[in-house]
Parts: structure tokens; sequence; C-alpha cells
């Protein structure tokens, strides 16, 4: 064989041995940077309400893990959320929804933590509370609709999970909030977080230009405030429900960025 067929041969084998095989047929990608993503839900949910994003992340070939917070204190859904991070094997890509912005602020200072996404989140200073960080700005139209029970345990009345919550979700997507809701203690509403891991870590914020319970002129304000690369998406508080896509997309850019 002569040299310049001796090299089209090589080449051509070359090739066959790293293209992909038919598209049924093709694996996981990938990816570079994190491979860790730890979800943490918010108040009135469970780690249920991430059932969109989950197979989308794992598509790419993330190992994820949704935290169940217990929501009966501050204390205890960062102790939750520190269990997570502690059984994943190296760097972790931490994400909070809503009051999950405070749980991941305090969580997130674990060595492990690489990064933070924050979704309609609520995103702390030093030493602030949920009520620190709403006191800046006019109420929440959604906050109107907080019941709290004899027990000191607040739920959202169904009027604000469909109207303030969950407005671009379907009725029987928003029924089943209405039916499932977590109750949320009163007393996290108070609790103070430590040390912002913002400051130690680059973060990313997905802001709901419709959210009515962490409204967009706060959500803006906590996105100067961390310098984080911020999204925004005509959703409602709950775009990992109803733009479970485009959540997911930003999660794994974020990932692949660290």
């Amino acid at each position: 064989m002569s040299t310049i067929k001796q090299v089209v041969a090589a080449t051509v084998l070359s090739a066959a041995a790293v293209a992909p095989g038919p598209a049924g047929a093709q694996s996981q990608p990938i990816l570079k940077g994190v491979k860790n993503i730890v979800l943490v839900h918010g108040a009135f949910a469970d780690g249920s309400s991430w059932a969109k994003v989950i197979p989308l992340l794992q598509a790419k070939g993330l190992n994820v893990t949704a935290v169940q917070n217990p929501l009966v204190s501050l204390e205890e859904d960062v102790a939750a959320t520190q269990r997570a991070i502690a059984l994943m094997e190296g760097p972790v890509l931490l994400v909070g929804h809503s009051y999950g912005g405070m749980v991941i602020s305090e969580a997130g200072n674990d060595p492990k933590v690489a990064g933070l996404v924050y979704v309609c989140a609520l995103i702390p200073n030093d030493g602030q509370s949920v009520v620190d960080v709403t006191q800046a700005f006019p109420p929440a139209p959604g906050s109107a609709e907080f019941r709290q029970d004899d027990a000191g345990f607040l739920r959202l009345s169904p009027k604000g999970i469909n109207e303030h919550f969950a407005q671009d979700l379907s009725a029987a997507e928003r029924g089943v909030l209405v039916a499932t809701q977590t109750p949320w203690a009163a007393k996290a509403t108070v609790a103070k977080i430590s040390t912002a891991a913002w400051k130690t870590r680059p973060a990313w914020c997905i802001i709901g230009t419709e959210d009515q319970m962490v409204p967009p002129d706060l959500a803006r304000a906590e996105a100067a405030m961390i310098k984080a690369k911020t999204t925004e998406l005509a959703s409602s508080h709950v775009p990992m429900v109803s733009m479970p896509e485009k959540v997911a997309a930003i999660i794994v850019n974020a990932a692949q960025e660290l």
C-alpha cells in the first residue's frame, strides 16, 4: 500500500472510532465542570417541585439529588441540605428556589460547594432573615395569602397558589400544588443565616418577571448585590415547573462553567 493510501486508511479508521452511533444509541454527553447538582426546594413545596427538571439534568450526565427540606426551621433545612451535599462525591452546584435561597446561602459554605444558582429566590446578606431580605420592598402580592395555623405553620390559600404562586400552570397542576403543599414554620422567617456563601462563590440568578412571591424588583436588587449572571424568564414564581427546559439549561450551563 502506498504511503498516501496508508494515511487515508488510518484517517478513516480513526474517524470511525470516534464517530457517534445511531441517535437512539448515543450515550449521555460528557460535561466539563461540576457533575453534582443538589436541588433545594422552597416553602410550601417539596423535592417533587423539581420533577420536570431532574430528568433533563440527568440526560446531560449529571448526578442529581433533590433535598426534602422538613420546613420546620431554617437550621433543620440547612442540615438536610448539608447531608445531601455530604453524599456527593466531588464538587457540587447548589440550586435553591424561593426560600431555598436562604438555605443554600448558609449551606453553600460547605467546602464541596463550587457555585450557587438562585431560582426566583430570597438571597440574604450576612446575618439576615427572610423578613430582613424582604422589608426594603413593598410586600409581595402573594404574601397576603399566607395563613398561619395554631401550631405556628404557614400555608398558602388556594387563591394564593392559583393567582400569585403558580398562575402560569394548568388548573390541574395548580390543584395538585394546593393539595400537596408542605406547611412552612413561621419561625423560619425570622431565623438569620450566618455568613452568605455567595460572597466566596460564583452565582447565577433566574428571575421570573411575573413572580408575585419574590417580586422582580427585589430579585433584581438581589442579583445586583451578589453580582450574579442573571436570566429573566416570563414566568411565575415556579419556572422550574412552567419552563423546565429553560431552567435546566441554565443549571447545565452553570455546571459547565465551574
